[in-house]
């Protein structure tokens, strides 16, 4: 089997990012953005996703956080897209119940063509070092779109403000990681349009 791999790069006045995505990896990461935070979480999603992700960001941080997070979601949802190819046999649908610690994190989501983001999670804090809380939801919002994707997000439970985004970036991941897998029943993409 060919590894699902895309190679790509966005350029604005805002941002330089390059990116490289394996869908069918082992984990292996390579993540500079300039965000301590920020590289924990895309690392996390990466080793519990399966997925290898090598990125370097260049962003416009002396002004704050927004367009970097902002755009590397725009680009992770368009690597997702290209790597996916024609989707045929893949599972399409995931959904993953995350624990951790007091956290319960919910990712449910639909490699459809067609993108919706629902968004059901509360910070109680406006910062994770140097990270905004509030950038989760446009993180996943710029994924959504990008790769087209329906993806719901739900906050369970949780106080921990670092412990509720890495639940959810995890939780992400493990039903990403599902709804790539591929099987053997599904001829062509599962659906009863013929296109995904």
């Amino acid at each position: 089997m060919n590894r699902r791999i895309a190679k790509i790069s966005r350029e604005t006045n805002e941002t330089q990012i390059t990116m490289e995505l394996c869908l069918d990896g082992s984990g292996k990461t390579n993540i500079h953005t300039g965000i301590g935070f920020f590289d924990h979480m895309l690392n996390s999603f990466a080793r519990h996703g399966f997925f290898d992700l090598d990125l370097q960001v260049n962003g416009d941080l002396e002004v704050d956080c927004h367009h970097t997070i902002e755009d590397v979601g725009i680009v992770l949802g368009k690597a997702i897209k290209e790597a996916l190819g024609d989707k045929a046999g893949i599972k399409r649908y995931g959904y993953f119940i995350l624990p951790m610690d007091e956290t319960l994190a919910l990712c449910s989501l639909d490699l459809s063509g067609r993108p919706f983001f629902v968004y059901d999670v509360n910070f109680t804090t406006e910062r994770i070092g140097q990270f905004d809380t509030e950038m989760v939801r446009e993180f996943f919002y710029a994924v959504s779109y990008g790769a087209e994707m329906n993806l719901h997000l739900k906050q369970l439970d949780g106080v921990n403000n670092h412990h509720i985004a890495e639940g959810i970036f995890k939780a992400f991941a493990k039903a990403l990681d599902e709804a790539t897998q591929f099987d053997s029943r599904i001829q062509g993409v599962l659906s009863t349009k013929g296109a995904l």
